[in-house]
């Protein structure tokens, strides 16, 4: 019976990795994923139409592989085996796109960490009589990425035909932080006015360090509640295998039960939710 399952469960199998391959290439000809906002940032990683391709046949891999788990755990009826693997399937769907939006957080957040260094070497550059192009030119040498990625995309820009300011914007547009947004600010208006670029990012270079360094003590002092969190998070999970572990008997059920998934299903939702609450309670806007 079980062997029965497993044929016709292939089967299936191949048949919905025929259909995602066709609605695969139904999405990138139709809905061009590429225009939307998310897709375009994240294509710094992966292009549109290989991250809904990663994302279909990690889902449909996760789905079966899980069926065919149950199954050698010893769950034959389907209507326990298909619903769970289904709900992992599902979670891997989003757990890939997840994992990229966190590389393009890193990213940003590794940029944002250099703008302080980009702010100090264009007010240096400038008081050795570069020109503000110049600077960035020199600046986009001797940095490393993110930063020396972006300020060849703005010294391309203004290659074209761009003005400093417009690039600037665009690139505050593509890479969002506050400190960016002093220094495209100040470009933009001095710019405008004729004022002394170099007097203004002298003053600049203090206030950022300044948030810099209150930024630096909140992340310390929050670290600890960070920890917790996640600790308390992964708690049930370890507390599984330790006793799956120590006596496998005790745990088969939650497994290979409806109930027992229905169980692991509210203690997944109430884990997400108290990790979600601790989160935001140590998330200070400032």
């Amino acid at each position: 019976m079980k062997i029965n399952y497993i044929v016709i469960f292939s089967a299936s199998a191949a048949f919905a990795w025929m259909a995602i391959g066709f609605l695969t290439r139904y999405l990138r000809e139709k809905l061009e994923l590429a225009t939307s906002p998310e897709y375009v940032a994240l294509s710094r990683f992966i292009s549109p139409d290989r991250l809904l391709s990663l994302r279909l046949f990690g889902a449909l891999l996760v789905t079966c592989g899980m069926f065919v788990g149950q199954l050698s755990f010893g769950v034959e009826r389907m209507a326990i085996a298909v619903p769970v693997a289904c709900g992992f399937g599902i979670a891997t769907w989003f757990l890939v796109l997840a994992w990229y939006r966190r590389k393009l957080r890193i990213r940003n957040e590794a940029f944002q960490s250099k703008v302080l260094d980009l702010t100090m070497g264009l007010a240096n550059g400038m008081k050795s009589g570069l020109a503000l192009g110049q600077a960035l030119d020199a600046l986009a040498k001797r940095m490393g990425d993110p930063m020396r990625e972006e300020i060849m995309i703005l010294l391309k820009e203004t290659r074209l035909g761009i003005e400093f300011p417009e690039a600037f914007e665009r690139l505050y547009k593509r890479m969002p932080c506050e400190d960016l947004h002093l220094l495209v600010t100040s470009v933009a208006l001095t710019t405008k006015s004729g004022g002394s670029l170099v007097d203004v990012l002298d003053e600049m270079v203090g206030l950022i360090r300044s948030r810099t360094e209150f930024n630096e003590r909140l992340k310390n002092m929050t670290a600890q509640g960070r920890f917790e969190a996640l600790m308390i998070s992964c708690a049930p999970v370890a507390a599984f295998f330790l006793l799956n572990f120590i006596d496998p008997a005790l745990m088969r059920p939650l497994v290979t039960t409806g109930m027992g998934w229905l169980a692991v299903a509210g203690a997944a939702i109430l884990v997400g939710i108290g990790y979600w609450v601790l989160r935001k309670l140590i998330s200070i806007e400032v």
